[in-house]
């Protein structure tokens, strides 16, 4: 009878799920404190997990490795060439989130435009003792426009909320335009700095890569309107956060709603002495509900390669062509 793989385990995962895999495959749980390097020496063939740096430094004691099951749709993490160099496949998450990370686009957009989190600190403060002057007044969401830097399936999903919810103007820049989300939206396509000037609103849901790396900085921010709300739901390195926060300082846009930053985890910044920023520890996908879908996925994606069939979501289809 042929012999278990083995499978590390990066993250905490539920105990059913632990228990499925170890059905099929030798588990090893990454102990906390312990060295990855040292755990993925030897035969190991499959990691899942997410949130951790995996490039040659990491593995390369793992000599027969086949896949890495990430529980995120994102990957820059990985060292996707030194992967496709040693024919390792990458898997990932995608689909199962989307709608839930849109609803978080959703929610900071609401929660910069009306200020409820300063409004809730001042009202905790036992300031409201008389009537509400309009230094605390907020702005509309409805109605204004929606500018989405990356039309993917979570920008779309964004530009529904908006367009049909919302009554809003949807525009958007992408590496390629999309007749299809074009018609049902009536969403209009524009190039980054006509994007960046007509937006009430921008949302920044684009992956991280060398091209996106710093993409707004100092001159964009310059761009936007003084009274646009800026979201970052993508990743922090994608905007120049010193430029960010100067910007944020002097007025020069009305707020922002940050889920990622470009230290993570982060516990001071510059950011969280201004008012007008709403800041969440990279909660995009973080329900109950979807955490357990992503997590599902990311073990059926890694059951499926290791028994050699094509898993359902592959980052580098290409190295299993080989």
């Amino acid at each position: 009878m042929s012999m278990k793989k083995n499978v590390v385990i990066l993250n905490r995962l539920a105990q059913d799920l632990v228990e499925r895999l170890a059905n099929n495959f030798n588990v090893t749980q990454l102990q906390p404190g312990a060295d990855l390097a040292q755990t993925l020496t030897g035969p190991v063939h499959g990691v899942i997990g997410a949130g951790r740096q995996l490039g040659p430094a990491e593995l390369a004691g793992a000599s027969e490795l086949e896949v890495i099951s990430t529980i995120s749709v994102g990957y820059d993490n990985y060292d996707l060439d030194y992967l496709n160099e040693r024919g390792v496949l990458l898997t990932n998450t995608p689909d199962v989130l989307t709608e839930t990370t849109a609803d978080l686009a959703f929610t900071l957009m609401l929660t910069a435009a009306r200020r409820i989190v300063e409004l809730d600190n001042w009202l905790r403060a036992g300031n409201w003792r008389a009537g509400l002057g309009s230094d605390y007044f907020g702005c509309d969401v409805h109605g204004k426009t929606l500018g989405i830097l990356g039309l993917g399936n979570i920008g779309a999903a964004i530009a529904r909320r908006g367009r049909f919810g919302f009554g809003m103007q949807v525009l958007y820049t992408a590496n390629s335009r999309k007749p299809d989300l074009e018609q049902e939206l009536g969403a209009q396509y524009r190039e980054l700095d006509a994007l960046l000037a007509e937006s009430d609103f921008l949302c920044v849901v684009v992956p991280l890569s060398e091209r996106t790396r710093k993409l707004i900085g100092q001159r964009e921010l310059g761009l936007m309107k003084s009274s646009a709300i800026l979201v970052n739901i993508a990743r922090g390195q994608i905007i120049d956060e010193a430029a960010l926060v100067e910007a944020l300082q002097q007025g020069q846009i009305r707020a922002a709603g940050l889920d990622v930053f470009e230290r993570e985890p982060l516990s001071e910044s510059p950011l969280f002495a201004l008012n007008n920023v709403v800041a969440v520890p990279h909660i995009g996908s973080a329900t109950h509900e979807t955490r357990r879908a992503m997590a599902e996925l990311a073990v059926c994606n890694l059951e499926l390669a290791l028994q050699g069939d094509t898993p359902l979501h592959m980052v580098n289809p290409q190295v299993r062509e080989r």
